[in-house]
């Protein structure tokens, strides 16, 4: 439990020295998801499978190897289950079993710190029957392994980046959310001591519900570092602009530290009520994890709009950094765009596109998307909500006695 609660400290402080998303934590949260999982289908299956995951596990410790979590798949017709597709491509899947390994092909989407990654940890993306039994594999595979092709996903912004106008880019250090791409597997060969599971279908459900707790768990301590960037930077702006003091400032810039305390609080409630599993890795709390997640996709939102509310609409028409370099109206630029006398002109405006990169770019979809969008948390929310025990909790309150429901009654 000390180490989810660390974790999420972790997450925060990462948020905070990068502004963005940092992308080692999908990668993290399969590890531990696989971890757990492959002990319980040894336990049963008497397969080797944990075994050959430590020994991988090990080989990325000691390389300190960043590892991409590749578990959305393309899906095609999503009115249709994955052996039922008219391509079978759309999702991840075994063409080949060999004596010392497999052979998949498909794609998994929206890859975040894929082509910054060395490794990817390929999982399935939903629970799986018998039929489906080839889509049901986990596996590891270097991201220059023959077969595998990355298609680098556009950022906004980014050819302000690519002119190396450093100021325009908003965070010059580390850019948007970076490395998402789409990764497509085209036979390509997977040694047998990377395979971390083959056809285990029973086993899928269980493996997808904990890497998504955990994954979900995590918004509220990286999504609170962004916020905390977010926040300064526009506790700082309305001091450039004049009006730091104003009332109405004050309470928009409170309100964006009472919603990221809020998100936070809630990440450290799923690790606090952590519980372990089987094999002794502990597991979020899942409900509490998405009720985090859920948080997120408004909370961060909402810290959004008041930071450009506060910021003004100098963010939309803010001139380039050409423009502020130039020898003819550069002087016009820092002239026009000064705020009180003792701060330079290009100060406001190094801050003002920081905010408008963090509040209209990637960061926002991710939030909103990643770990699931917002209706895969409410399915969560209510299939673990214990609703019965609810109503019988009131029932008992209200002095209702305890009585056999009938059929019909069930169904509706």
């Amino acid at each position: 439990m000390d180490d989810l609660v660390k974790k999420v400290k972790l997450l925060r402080a990462l948020g905070q020295k990068t502004g963005t998303c940092f992308q080692r934590c999908v990668g993290w949260d399969g590890i531990n998801a696989v971890y757990s999982v492959a002990y319980e289908m040894d336990r049963k299956n008497k397969t080797d499978y944990l075994e050959r995951f430590q020994k991988w596990l090990t080989y990325i410790q000691e390389e300190n190897l960043m590892v991409v979590g590749a578990m959305t798949d393309p899906k095609g017709d999503r009115s249709r289950g994955p052996a039922e597709q008219a391509d079978p491509d759309q999702y991840v899947h075994i063409v080949e079993r060999r004596p010392d390994g497999v052979v998949i092909r498909g794609a998994k989407l929206h890859m975040t710190g894929g082509v910054n990654s060395h490794e990817i940890l390929v999982m399935p993306t939903t629970a799986l029957d018998e039929k489906a039994k080839d889509y049901a594999v986990v596996c590891a595979i270097p991201v220059n392994a023959p077969g595998v092709t990355m298609i680098f996903g556009r950022q906004t912004g980014d050819d302000r980046r690519d002119r190396k106008e450093r100021i325009d880019s908003g965070k010059p250090s580390f850019g948007a959310v970076g490395g998402e791409a789409v990764i497509a597997f085209e036979d390509v060969f997977v040694p047998k001591e990377r395979v971390f599971m083959d056809g285990e279908t029973e086993f899928t459900g269980l493996l997808v519900y904990r890497f998504a707790a955990h994954h979900r768990a995590n918004y509220g301590g990286c999504k609170t570092g962004l916020i905390d960037v977010l926040t300064g930077a526009v506790g700082y702006l309305t001091q450039i602009q004049g009006t730091g003091k104003a009332s109405h400032v004050r309470d928009k810039i409170t309100e964006m530290i009472h919603l990221g305390e809020t998100l936070y609080s809630s990440s450290i409630a799923c690790a606090a009520e952590g519980t372990p599993t089987p094999s002794g890795a502990f597991l979020v709390d899942t409900m509490l994890a998405n009720v985090c997640k859920q948080n997120v996709t408004r909370y961060h939102f909402e810290v959004a709009r008041l930071a450009v509310d506060l910021a003004g609409g100098f963010l939309a028409t803010l001139p380039s950094e050409y423009d502020l370099k130039n020898e003819n109206i550069g002087h016009l630029v820092k002239k026009y765009f000064s705020g009180v006398a003792e701060i330079p002109a290009e100060d406001r405006i190094k801050i003002g596109r920081l905010i408008e990169a963090m509040t209209g770019g990637t960061a926002l979809v991710e939030s909103m998307h990643g770990a699931g969008s917002p209706q895969a948390q409410r399915v969560m929310i209510l299939r673990e909500g214990n609703l019965d025990k609810k109503i019988q909790l009131a029932k008992a309150l209200a002095g209702i006695p305890p009585r056999r429901v009938k059929k019909a009654e069930a169904r509706a």
